[in-house]
């Protein structure tokens, strides 16, 4: 993430995000406006990209989506500036790198929600907590999804977490 933000990041409600530029020329704010499953309401997200082609509005997602189906981190995705939205806007996926997103929920209030994100960063997933109930997490492409699905089922099954698979490569598809 970039040591310095110039807007602050709002998901889950209607309030108009501005288009961000960072310190870093190469880092940019996509707007991703969807229905979230999660939170059950149409939702804003915003992501952090690096600009890959700006002549063409091609962009890299440098963030783990919290609510966002469809997309993982590292995709090109096309994003036009929105005069309505007054930001970059997300339009289509250009180019999926392979990374699936994997939406973790602590159902267990017993437990720490750091604890969990532990267990799956030992198994090479990445992930960004919302807040102490919740985060997101990353499959990257050449990780094997097994042993993470794994994890998950077990964590589940024990009423530990419960979780949902928006953003599943085929690579990563779970075959029993």
């Amino acid at each position: 993430m970039p040591a310095q933000q110039q807007a602050v990041d709002v998901a889950g409600n209607s309030q108009r995000q501005t288009f961000t530029m960072t310190p870093q020329d190469d880092l940019v704010k996509i707007l991703f406006r969807y229905y979230s499953n999660v939170l059950e309401e149409e939702t804003v997200e915003t992501m952090w990209a690096t600009i890959v082609d700006k002549d063409k509005g091609w962009y890299r997602l440098d963030n783990i989506p919290f609510y966002g189906p469809l997309v993982a981190s590292d995709d090109i995705v096309l994003a036009e500036y929105d005069e309505s939205e007054e930001m970059l806007t997300y339009r289509e996926t250009i180019e999926h790198s392979g990374n699936s997103i994997v939406q973790v929920v602590l159902m267990d209030k017993s437990k720490d929600i750091n604890d969990i994100r532990e267990i799956f960063e030992n198994l090479g997933c990445l992930s960004e907590k919302v807040n102490d109930g919740y985060f997101a997490m990353e499959v990257p492409f050449n990780n094997d999804y097994k042993a993470v699905k794994q994890k998950l089922t077990e964590l589940e099954e024990g009423e530990i977490i419960g979780y949902a698979e928006p953003c599943l490569s085929e690579k990563h598809g779970f075959k029993s």
